[in-house]
Order: structure tokens, then sequence, then C-alpha cells
């Protein structure tokens, strides 16, 4: 384990906990991972509904500089694309990446209004990632979550039909994603 960056106060890792469009209401499983505490910390943006891509990535990179210990990203939907963005720039170092629900931004179901999401990054991330997707999610699909994964050079978890993976999918506190927040 590497060495807490400042002074820690004994604890030694943020978890960012980055949302996608719209945020995620208080049902998502982001959200009760947040309310669980340190080291769980919500990245807020300015602009939810329609973002643009470059004050996103600006914001997360600030985020990353204030964090404290050793750095966790766990994205969902759209800010899958964030952090694969953030990467192809920055040199921050950072322990890993859940990716959750990856929206697809170049498809026709994605929301008309955010700028500069487009095309979507597909170098390899310099860190260890996981990529969960779900059979049935109407922003991406299976195949093409696949083709991020393996593009990113993340582990795929193909976690059945659960829509996008969001509140919808009542989730709760889903354990199982702490267990694979946990294997990074």
């Amino acid at each position: 384990m590497t060495e807490p960056r400042r002074g820690t106060g004994g604890i030694g890792r943020t978890t960012l906990i980055l949302p996608g469009l719209y945020n995620s209401g208080p049902d998502h499983w982001q959200s009760h991972w947040e309310r669980s505490g340190p080291p769980f910390k919500r990245v807020r943006h300015r602009n939810w509904e329609t973002p643009d891509r470059q004050e996103w990535v600006a914001t997360l990179d600030a985020a990353i500089a204030e964090a404290i210990g050793e750095i966790l990203l766990v994205a969902h939907s759209t800010a899958c694309a964030l952090v694969a963005f953030w990467a192809a720039g920055s040199r921050r170092p950072i322990r890993g990446a859940l990716l959750v629900g990856p929206s697809d931004t170049e498809a026709p179901t994605y929301p008309v209004g955010p700028t500069g999401w487009q095309p979507m990054p597909l170098q390899r991330l310099p860190f260890p990632s996981v990529v969960v997707a779900s059979s049935n999610d109407e922003y991406v699909s299976l195949a093409r979550a696949k083709h991020f994964a393996r593009e990113w050079g993340s582990r795929l978890v193909d976690a059945g039909a659960l829509g996008h993976i969001n509140s919808a999918s009542g989730l709760g506190d889903w354990p199982e994603g702490r267990a694979l927040l946990e294997s990074l």
C-alpha cells in the first residue's frame, strides 16, 4: 500500500463518487454509499443537466487534487466516460476505478444537451478498473460495454438484467458493488 498523501488523520483512502447526468437520487446505490460516511465523498458539478465535458473533467481533477490518501473512483453512467476523458489528460495517480453502467455517449439513446462527450475515449486506463454492465441497459448495449472494457483494459462484470444499474434497479446499498470496489 502506498503512503497516504498529506496528513490523513488515520484515513488512508478517499473514494470519490461520480454520478452521471442528473446526479444520483436518494435511492441510488451511490447515495447509499455516500451516506455511509468516510471514505466516500460525492463530487458535485455545477451543471447536472447539460454538462460540458471540459468543466466536468476540471471539477474531477480538482477533487482528486484535494483528496487524501489512496484514491478510488466510483463512476456511474456518463461519469464512466468522464473518468476515461480525465485519464487521457491527467498524470495524477489513483488506485483504481469502478465504472458502472457506462453510458454510450455516441449512441442514439444518449440524451441531447451534454457537450464534448463524443467520441467516446477508448485508450487504456493507467490504473486498475472494473466495468459493471447490465444485459438490458437502455444507455449501452452489453456488446458496447464489453468493447469499452476491452479498450480501457478493465475487467468486465456482467451483472445480468439490472437496467441502467441505478435507483430503478432497486439495489439499495448494493453489497456486490462494494465487493467489486474492494477488489481494486
